[in-house]
């Protein structure tokens, strides 16, 4: 053991410098604050997005188009995924807690069945929408539509 390879025993050195104690310290006076301004006061934050008062990005991209803020949003369902839940799980009536249970909606959706594929099972199916093709299938295939 020599000089070289003394070191402090581990926590006992504090990394930072304490701030705002003194010229003598080093880090006194403005406190690295700089001089004046609005970071240089105490209680400032920073608006969200702020950018130095250049524009912000949010005000400068276009904007175009409408939001319609009452639109309800659909989980769609398509006939040939019921025809295949039907056949793989021996089904005679598909609602909300059976799509659920197979992932195809989560807790808080509205679902709406929808007309792509064929239905030739005679099943009852529940749901809170249905296209027009849909409804024709299902009822041409002897099954029976409740909507929620």
């Amino acid at each position: 053991m020599n000089l070289s390879n003394l070191k402090p025993a581990a926590g006992s050195v504090k990394s930072k410098k304490r701030i705002g104690r003194g010229t003598g310290s080093g880090r006194g006076g403005t406190s690295t604050r700089g001089h004046k301004g609005a970071q240089s006061r105490s209680g400032h934050s920073r608006k969200i997005g702020f950018e130095g008062g250049q524009m912000p990005l949010q005000r400068r991209v276009p904007k175009f188009g409408f939001k319609n803020p009452n639109r309800i949003e659909y989980v769609g369902v398509n006939l040939d995924v019921l025809q295949r839940l039907v056949e793989e799980f021996k089904l005679s009536a598909v609602d909300l807690d059976t799509l659920k249970s197979h992932g195809l909606a989560s807790k808080n959706d509205l679902v709406k069945i929808l007309g792509r594929g064929e239905l030739t099972s005679k099943i009852e199916v529940k749901a809170h929408a249905f296209s027009a093709t849909a409804q024709k299938a299902i009822e041409a295939a002897g099954g029976s539509i409740v909507k929620l």
